[in-house]
Protein backbone atom coordinates (compact mmCIF):
# COMPACT_ATOMS: atom_id res chain seq x y z
CA UNK A 1 0.00 0.00 0.00
CA UNK A 2 1.72 3.37 -0.84
CA UNK A 3 0.65 6.93 0.32
CA UNK A 4 -0.39 8.13 -2.81
CA UNK A 5 -1.86 5.24 -4.74
CA UNK A 6 -4.94 6.26 -6.08
CA UNK A 7 -3.83 8.65 -9.24
CA UNK A 8 -6.65 8.30 -11.09
CA UNK A 9 -7.12 11.98 -12.29
CA UNK A 10 -5.95 15.52 -12.08
CA UNK A 11 -7.87 18.39 -10.46
CA UNK A 12 -11.18 18.11 -8.61
CA UNK A 13 -11.76 16.83 -6.02
CA UNK A 14 -11.62 13.09 -5.20
CA UNK A 15 -9.02 13.14 -7.81
CA UNK A 16 -5.49 12.82 -6.68
CA UNK A 17 -2.12 13.14 -8.43
CA UNK A 18 0.80 12.54 -6.48
CA UNK A 19 1.20 15.29 -4.32
CA UNK A 20 -1.86 15.87 -2.62
CA UNK A 21 -5.68 16.26 -3.68
CA UNK A 22 -6.45 17.35 -6.96
CA UNK A 23 -7.85 20.92 -5.81
CA UNK A 24 -5.46 23.67 -5.97
CA UNK A 25 -4.62 26.61 -3.68
CA UNK A 26 -2.51 29.55 -4.31
CA UNK A 27 -0.94 27.04 -7.04
CA UNK A 28 -0.26 24.42 -4.86
CA UNK A 29 -2.40 21.02 -4.27
CA UNK A 30 -4.12 20.75 -0.83
CA UNK A 31 -2.37 18.10 1.11
CA UNK A 32 -4.24 15.28 3.21
CA UNK A 33 -2.29 16.61 6.29
CA UNK A 34 -0.45 19.28 6.71
CA UNK A 35 3.44 18.74 8.11
CA UNK A 36 3.00 17.31 12.09
CA UNK A 37 -1.00 16.49 11.39
CA UNK A 38 -0.55 12.96 11.35
CA UNK A 39 0.45 12.73 14.74
CA UNK A 40 -2.67 14.07 15.95
CA UNK A 41 -4.87 11.64 13.80
CA UNK A 42 -2.99 8.27 15.26
CA UNK A 43 -3.05 9.95 18.63
CA UNK A 44 -6.85 10.65 18.23
CA UNK A 45 -7.24 7.16 16.72
CA UNK A 46 -5.77 5.33 19.49
CA UNK A 47 -7.22 7.70 22.35
CA UNK A 48 -10.73 5.93 20.71
CA UNK A 49 -9.42 2.36 21.02
CA UNK A 50 -5.92 0.77 21.14
CA UNK A 51 -5.37 0.27 17.59
CA UNK A 52 -2.43 -2.11 15.34
CA UNK A 53 -0.47 0.08 12.95
CA UNK A 54 -2.66 -1.61 10.03
CA UNK A 55 -5.55 -0.87 11.15
CA UNK A 56 -4.75 3.30 11.42
CA UNK A 57 -4.17 3.05 8.52
CA UNK A 58 -7.37 1.55 7.25
CA UNK A 59 -9.52 3.69 9.41
CA UNK A 60 -7.73 6.87 7.39
CA UNK A 61 -8.47 5.11 4.36
CA UNK A 62 -11.95 4.65 5.54
CA UNK A 63 -12.36 8.24 6.36
CA UNK A 64 -11.20 9.38 3.01
CA UNK A 65 -13.79 7.06 1.20
CA UNK A 66 -10.73 4.40 -0.03
CA UNK A 67 -9.29 7.68 -1.63
CA UNK A 68 -6.21 7.98 0.57
CA UNK A 69 -4.24 6.10 2.60
CA UNK A 70 -1.29 7.05 4.12
CA UNK A 71 1.69 4.76 3.80
CA UNK A 72 3.31 2.09 6.26
CA UNK A 73 6.58 4.37 5.50
CA UNK A 74 4.67 7.34 7.03
CA UNK A 75 2.77 5.59 9.98
CA UNK A 76 4.84 3.11 11.76
CA UNK A 77 7.61 5.80 11.75
CA UNK A 78 5.26 8.27 13.52
CA UNK A 79 4.01 5.36 15.96
CA UNK A 80 7.36 4.86 16.38
CA UNK A 81 8.23 8.99 17.41
CA UNK A 82 5.12 8.69 19.47
CA UNK A 83 6.67 5.87 21.73
CA UNK A 84 9.67 7.50 21.84
CA UNK A 85 7.79 10.88 23.46
CA UNK A 86 6.04 9.03 25.51
CA UNK A 87 2.56 9.50 24.31
CA UNK A 88 1.82 6.07 22.99
CA UNK A 89 2.57 2.70 24.88
CA UNK A 90 3.06 -0.68 22.85
CA UNK A 91 1.79 -4.12 23.83
CA UNK A 92 2.90 -7.31 21.57
CA UNK A 93 0.13 -8.63 19.89
CA UNK A 94 0.25 -11.98 17.83
CA UNK A 95 3.27 -12.30 15.25
CA UNK A 96 4.89 -9.49 14.72
CA UNK A 97 1.84 -6.72 15.05
CA UNK A 98 1.92 -4.36 18.05
CA UNK A 99 -0.98 -3.04 19.91
CA UNK A 100 -0.62 1.12 20.08
CA UNK A 101 -2.35 2.42 23.31
CA UNK A 102 -2.65 5.95 24.27
CA UNK A 103 -0.72 7.13 27.54
CA UNK A 104 -1.68 9.75 30.44
CA UNK A 105 1.11 11.79 28.55
CA UNK A 106 -0.39 11.63 25.51
CA UNK A 107 -4.01 11.67 26.57
CA UNK A 108 -2.89 15.42 28.38
CA UNK A 109 -1.02 16.26 24.56
CA UNK A 110 -4.29 15.93 22.97
CA UNK A 111 -6.19 17.59 25.64
CA UNK A 112 -3.83 20.52 25.69
CA UNK A 113 -4.06 20.31 21.70
CA UNK A 114 -7.72 20.10 21.50
CA UNK A 115 -8.48 22.61 18.86
CA UNK A 116 -6.03 21.55 16.52
CA UNK A 117 -7.35 18.23 16.71
CA UNK A 118 -10.30 19.36 16.14
CA UNK A 119 -9.64 21.71 13.13
CA UNK A 120 -8.08 18.46 11.65
CA UNK A 121 -10.51 16.34 11.95
CA UNK A 122 -13.35 18.96 10.44
CA UNK A 123 -10.77 19.16 7.76
CA UNK A 124 -11.05 15.33 7.30
CA UNK A 125 -14.54 15.34 7.61
CA UNK A 126 -14.97 17.94 4.94
CA UNK A 127 -12.65 16.11 2.43
CA UNK A 128 -14.63 12.82 2.64
CA UNK A 129 -17.81 14.95 2.10
CA UNK A 130 -16.61 15.66 -1.15
CA UNK A 131 -15.11 12.13 -1.63
CA UNK A 132 -18.60 10.56 -1.28
CA UNK A 133 -19.37 11.31 -4.56
CA UNK A 134 -16.57 9.93 -5.97
CA UNK A 135 -15.60 6.59 -7.60
CA UNK A 136 -16.45 3.43 -5.32
CA UNK A 137 -13.45 2.59 -3.69
CA UNK A 138 -13.89 -1.08 -5.50
CA UNK A 139 -13.48 -0.09 -8.81
CA UNK A 140 -10.55 2.21 -7.89
CA UNK A 141 -8.82 -1.20 -6.94
CA UNK A 142 -9.97 -2.54 -9.91
CA UNK A 143 -8.37 -0.13 -11.89
CA UNK A 144 -5.25 0.08 -10.34
CA UNK A 145 -4.87 -3.93 -10.38
CA UNK A 146 -5.49 -3.55 -14.24
CA UNK A 147 -2.37 -1.08 -14.34
CA UNK A 148 -0.14 -3.31 -12.32
CA UNK A 149 -1.24 -6.02 -14.56
CA UNK A 150 -0.22 -4.25 -17.16
CA UNK A 151 2.75 -2.69 -16.03
CA UNK A 152 4.26 -5.92 -15.03
CA UNK A 153 3.38 -7.50 -18.15
CA UNK A 154 5.04 -4.83 -20.37
CA UNK A 155 8.38 -5.17 -17.88
CA UNK A 156 8.55 -8.72 -19.71
CA UNK A 157 9.44 -7.59 -22.50
CA UNK A 158 7.85 -6.38 -26.07
CA UNK A 159 4.65 -7.78 -26.78
CA UNK A 160 4.22 -10.25 -29.86
CA UNK A 161 1.47 -8.48 -32.24
CA UNK A 162 -0.72 -11.51 -31.03
CA UNK A 163 -0.37 -10.44 -27.24
CA UNK A 164 -1.93 -6.54 -28.27
CA UNK A 165 -4.15 -7.33 -30.02
CA UNK A 166 -5.55 -10.26 -27.31
CA UNK A 167 -4.88 -7.40 -24.64
CA UNK A 168 -6.71 -4.45 -26.93
CA UNK A 169 -9.83 -7.10 -27.20
CA UNK A 170 -10.24 -7.45 -23.75
CA UNK A 171 -9.74 -3.80 -23.03
CA UNK A 172 -12.38 -2.77 -25.62
CA UNK A 173 -14.91 -5.66 -24.82
CA UNK A 174 -14.89 -4.47 -20.92
CA UNK A 175 -15.14 -0.47 -21.96
CA UNK A 176 -18.14 -1.80 -23.83
CA UNK A 177 -19.80 -3.83 -20.74
CA UNK A 178 -19.40 -0.68 -18.89
CA UNK A 179 -20.48 1.61 -21.26
CA UNK A 180 -23.97 -0.69 -21.53
CA UNK A 181 -24.03 -0.83 -17.69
Amino acid sequence: MRGHRHEHGRGGWGQRDRYGFGERRGGRRVRAFEQGDLRFVILKLIADEPRHGYDIIKAIEETFGGNYSPSPGVVYPTLTMLEDQGFATVTPGEGSKKLYTLTAEGRAFLDDNKATVDAIFKRMDEVSRRFRGGPAPEIIRAVENFHTALRLRFDRGTLAQEEVAAIAEVIDVAAAKIERS
